[in-house]
């Protein structure tokens, strides 16, 4: 029998390794922007065309390669950051395992100029898909230049699956920024075809943050700053007002490596706890100085999820170190001492003479005596000795005003109502109340209304329930897919426009959605340097812009959907559902009777468009186990 097991060749273990560690051009932008970091650049430009699918390319200025180096490290497992296993304990560069450059020249062209300072001469590399076409001496600045082309040119299938070019583009101003935050010191910068996205001189990180995230922040960041034995913590974390609906510029570092840590993501959470409403993320930008032989980041490709040896440790002192930020910094109630009469605070002086407590007590209370209540009633208010309160009587007029409601009546002659689930309403529907006023009549009610949040109504099986919020989430997302309210004439004119600024990862994101929000019925204007206007918004649209349009870019950057017939249904989707959020209170037989028509006119009026139940149905059977 022959033999099964083959010894792959390097070229097609190269792009193995490679879809480990190139998913997209973002991951390109990481991998050699951490070793120029490594090589000690005090400067590192990327430049970026067609969201990286053309080029993404990488200056520094730091100590470059000699010719066998530069040959070498597109060899796999080809390293200069570890020599023996030891070292893999003791990790304090960004780049160690020897995959990234070997795997990247498996999948794309690339193209390298490299000098070290004190020689005369570099060299230049050419290579396409792992092999080497040229290698030669150049003239050329020290450090190094490398130009990535052309990515998954022979790997079209893997091509096919990149997202849109503002999706992808979003992926590499987040990673440029997850290295920038990491490393301060460092001047950097950001184009994008020709376009300067970022321009960053190196400094302290506050400066760092603000340059990223804007100057709007500048005054609403948070200290943080500890140092014990186990772990030293020093970061900003954004005061409540800024917090977000949507994860967004939630940074986790650990000795200048950028992390993901979804513990340590729960207790900054529960440090805000209290503070912030439910459903609101803070925003924090935290750096973690640890022993390296405490940590191992060796654990992923993309050495983003690290353990930690003292992890329950570090994690009390994370939320311990941001409450007090929040507690420390912000800003508290304050006493007014202008007013009139101001509270008078007692006040003991050191001379004044020392009086023993006195309690006064009747000690012939018998508190199943209700004769004794009259010991209490017949002393002085004033005199802060224990009462026993007199019965109330006529209680019931405390209750005055709060007459259940009379409850809406609605005709036997309505029609039955046929549902796409196969179901027929009862005509002769009972009454369901939990409490009927005595001149109750017996009309019977085709629908009832509990709590403002379900419609009850009989069917022919039982009793169905209706979540009124979800009907209408449900019933707003057929209307916006159908077309309804979908056009220019269903907007409205804001009396003044809301200006929304748009972080620099999320510009080219909403470029792309600006059509569809158009088509929708909102107005938006580019005032530059990621500054918009909306001047009017749908006729149906309720509440915050800026925090609705914060979560459909969200939904769309981490969807993979690109295509324009998506993306009407992801805003479609968004919009339904911030619009219903706030559905619910008493309704009327007939507001509740509409609501129930225009649900069975929906294609699928069983769920809503994230998949949850809009209702259910008790069958008869069921209520009577209930009822045993």
């Amino acid at each position: 029998m022959a033999d099964l097991i083959n010894l792959l060749p390097e070229h097609v273990a190269n792009q193995i390794a490679a879809g480990e560690v190139v998913e997209r051009p973002a991951s390109i932008v990481k991998e050699l922007m951490e070793n120029s970091v490594d090589a000690g650049a005090s400067r590192i430009q990327v430049i970026i065309k067609d969201s990286g699918k053309t080029l993404v390319q990488v200056i520094d200025d730091g100590c470059g390669m000699s010719e066998t180096d530069a040959r070498m490290c597109f060899e796999r497992h080809a390293t200069s950051k570890i020599g023996k296993t030891e070292d893999l304990f003791d990790i304090r560069t960004m780049g160690f395992r020897g995959e990234a450059m070997a795997a990247i020249a498996s999948v794309t062209n690339i193209e390298m100029s490299t000098r070290k300072i004190d020689n005369e001469l570099g060299t230049h590399i050419i290579i396409s898909g792992s092999v080497v076409d040229v290698q030669e001496p150049t003239s050329c600045a020290p450090g190094t230049n490398i130009a990535v082309k052309n990515l998954f040119f022979n790997t079209p299938v893997r091509r096919k699956f990149l997202k849109s070019d503002a999706t992808e583009m979003n992926h590499i101003v987040e990673a440029f920024q997850r290295v920038a935050l990491a490393h301060p010191d460092v001047a950097m910068s950001l184009t994008h075809n020709g376009a300067t996205i970022h321009n960053l001189s190196g400094g302290k990180i506050f400066n760092r943050i603000v340059e990223l995230v804007g100057k709007n922040m500048e005054k609403k960041l948070l200290p943080v700053e500890v140092e014990t034995t186990v772990v030293n913590i020093r970061g900003y974390v954004g005061k409540a007002e800024v917090a977000r609906t949507t994860p967004g510029d939630q940074f986790f570092f650990v000795n200048n490596r950028y992390m993901k840590h979804p513990r340590f993501q729960k207790a900054v959470a529960k440090a805000f706890e209290n503070i912030l409403p439910a459903g609101k993320i803070p925003i924090y930008f935290l750096y973690l100085t640890v022993d390296a032989n405490s940590i191992d980041v060796n654990i992923h490709p993309q050495k983003t999820d690290i353990h930690f040896e003292n992890e329950s440790a570090i994690w009390t002192i994370i939320y311990a170190s941001v409450r007090e930020a929040v507690g420390k910094f912000n800003v508290a109630p304050s006493l007014d001492f202008s007013i009139e009469n101001p509270i008078e605070i007692p006040t003991i002086k050191a001379t004044d003479p020392v009086k023993s407590p006195h309690i006064d007590y009747n000690p012939n209370y018998n508190p199943f005596d209700v004769a004794a209540s009259r010991f209490n009633s017949e002393r002085g208010a004033s005199s802060g000795q224990m009462r026993a309160a007199n019965p109330v009587k006529d209680w019931q007029k405390l209750y005055a005003g709060l007459q259940t409601e009379p409850v809406a009546e609605i005709t036997t002659d309505v029609e039955p109502v046929q549902t796409t689930l196969g179901l027929e309403f009862d005509e002769k529907t009972t009454q369901i109340n939990g409490s009927v006023p005595a001149e109750f009549d017996g009309t019977v009610n085709k629908f009832f209304n509990l709590k403002g949040k379900y419609i009850l109504t009989q069917v022919k099986s039982g009793l169905m329930i209706i979540n009124q919020r979800r009907a209408k989430e449900l019933i707003t997302y057929n209307q916006l897919m159908n077309g309804q309210n979908l056009n220019v004439e269903a907007s409205q004119q804001l009396l003044y426009p809301e200006r929304i600024d748009i972080n620099q990862r999320d510009i080219e994101v909403f470029r792309e959605i600006i059509p569809e929000l158009e088509s929708m019925g909102f107005a938006v204007s580019d005032l530059g340097n990621g500054c918009f206007s909306i001047s009017a918004v749908p006729a149906i649209f309720k509440g915050s812009i800026s925090e609705w349009i914060s979560n459909v870019m969200y939904l769309h950057t981490e969807s993979y959907l690109s295509m324009a017939a998506e993306l009407r249904k992801t805003l479609a989707e968004s919009l339904a559902k911030y619009l219903s959020s706030g559905f619910e209170g008493p309704m009327s037989v007939e507001a509740m009777a509409e609501l129930n028509n225009q649900l069975f006119a929906c294609p699928n009026p069983t769920l809503t468009p994230s998949g949850k139940k809009v209702m259910e149905i008790l069958d008869v059977d069921a209520i009577d186990k209930l009822l045993k």
